[in-house]
């Protein structure tokens, strides 16, 4: 499944969710026709985002779009008149959040992937060099039920014929440095470079074309992230100052230095990607959320492949040994897949990470890559972006998947009928 979400500080008024009847079922009595700017979400087993071990019973209390108070029902007041709606049995934690997407590129489309996000538990994307900058004023209208939009607007790259013409194509420091002043121009969330020479295809990026990079953002507030495939890039990248690198390191199995280049900068932040794993999998959980024509063509593509499987399994290794080496790693998917975050989940745990360091990874530490600063963790004060499920996702990462209902902003989605 895909998720999403946005943001937004409109007042909430509780009219009556009005949603299926699984939904109507799981709040009961709670969703009446009420008027209540203040709702209490009470008896689920609260996995917060910050890291602690989950609250049974708890209670979550939301004002508007914000949450007031979030802790044990013995240590949280509900105030008088509030709404109060009914989750025992049920798991609750943050929304999703992804730190690397790249979504349509007309305006239409991106309102539809933003709405299908949402649709499956995502609060905020970062789309990452592929948007026009005519598109960049939708991160400002945010819809309800939709998820916020960060950007990189155009990245940057050596050229590469035949591919996305959006990013800027340079050849030399000085067109990389004038790229950045671009961007920042028009007030991109972040810088994205990509470094890869698309398996010898192309030249790529240099290392003293993408420290000038990394040395302009910087001067101009604006952070960087790499695309790699290659050690060597990931060890220059990290040296030069990158704040994120996209993708994990492909081309082999890490080695010790690798390892002691990211301890070195342990600011830098990890964003995997992991790729399709190369064995077929159950898919039937994502019907619902997809047209009928677009599950058919994933199912036709669920096949086994040895070549996948081998190139996946390098990607998993390295996932494994930064994770134990304590390195910041966020959830990001890549392309344009609003399901993805619930398969990446799933390949995290796969490739060694406790489902909690994949919880983590995907709503407090995305929230960080992405500088959200008021999303990714169930605490006063935070946007009231809540995901509630039907399982323990600590006791099975998929149960990420059984959605039982999605408040964005404070207000419920609607997911009677998929975006």
């Amino acid at each position: 499944m895909a998720l999403a979400t946005g943001r937004g500080g409109y007042a909430r008024v509780v009219s009556s969710f009005a949603l299926a009847a699984s939904l109507l079922a799981t709040f009961s009595a709670g969703l009446q026709a009420q008027t209540a700017r203040i709702t209490a979400y009470e008896g689920a087993r609260l996995i917060d985002g910050k890291g602690g071990a989950p609250v049974e019973n708890a209670v979550v209390v939301v004002d508007g779009a914000k949450i007031l108070a979030a802790g044990p029902s013995a240590s949280v007041a509900v105030p008088a008149g509030a709404a109060r709606v009914n989750l025992a049995g049920k798991t609750m934690m943050p929304m999703i959040i992804d730190a690397h997407v790249h979504l349509s590129q007309s305006r239409d489309g991106i309102v539809r992937d933003l709405k299908r996000r949402a649709w499956f538990g995502v609060s905020a994307v970062m789309s990452a060099g592929t948007d026009k900058y005519e598109n960049l004023d939708l991160r400002a209208k945010v819809e309800p039920g939709s998820a916020t939009f960060k950007s990189a607007g155009r990245g940057i790259t050596m050229p590469e014929p035949g591919r996305i013409t959006v990013p800027h194509w340079i050849n030399n420091e000085a067109e990389g440095r004038k790229a950045v002043e671009d961007l920042a121009a028009n007030k991109v969330d972040i810088v994205k470079v990509w470094v890869d020479n698309r398996d010898g295809q192309f030249k790529k990026v240099t290392p003293e074309i993408y420290t000038a990079i990394i040395d302009e953002a910087h001067k101009r507030g604006l952070r960087v992230m790499a695309h790699i495939f290659d050690q060597e890039d990931g060890k220059g990248l990290i040296k030069a100052g990158v704040d994120i690198l996209a993708h994990g390191i492909r081309d082999r199995d890490i080695d010790d230095e690798m390892v002691a280049v990211f301890k070195s900068r342990p600011n830098v932040v990890l964003t995997p990607n992991l790729p399709e794993r190369g064995v077929k999998v159950d898919m039937s959980w994502m019907k619902a959320g997809l047209p009928a024509d677009e599950f058919a063509k994933l199912e036709a593509q669920n096949v086994d492949s040895p070549k996948l499987a081998a190139f996946h399994a390098i990607q998993a290794r390295n996932l494994a040994k930064l994770n134990a080496a304590g390195v910041k790693i966020a959830l990001a998917t890549d392309g344009n897949r609003p399901w993805g975050p619930h398969d990446e989940m799933e390949d995290m745990v796969l490739a060694g990470m406790t489902p909690m360091q994949v919880l983590l990874a995907s709503t407090r530490n995305s929230a960080a890559a992405m500088d959200l600063k008021d999303q990714g963790t169930i605490e006063a004060g935070k946007s009231a972006d809540l995901l509630v499920l039907d399982g323990n996702p600590l006791d099975d990462i998929k149960n990420t998947r059984r959605i039982s209902a999605v408040v964005l902003r404070g207000e419920a989605v609607d997911r009677t009928k998929a975006p």
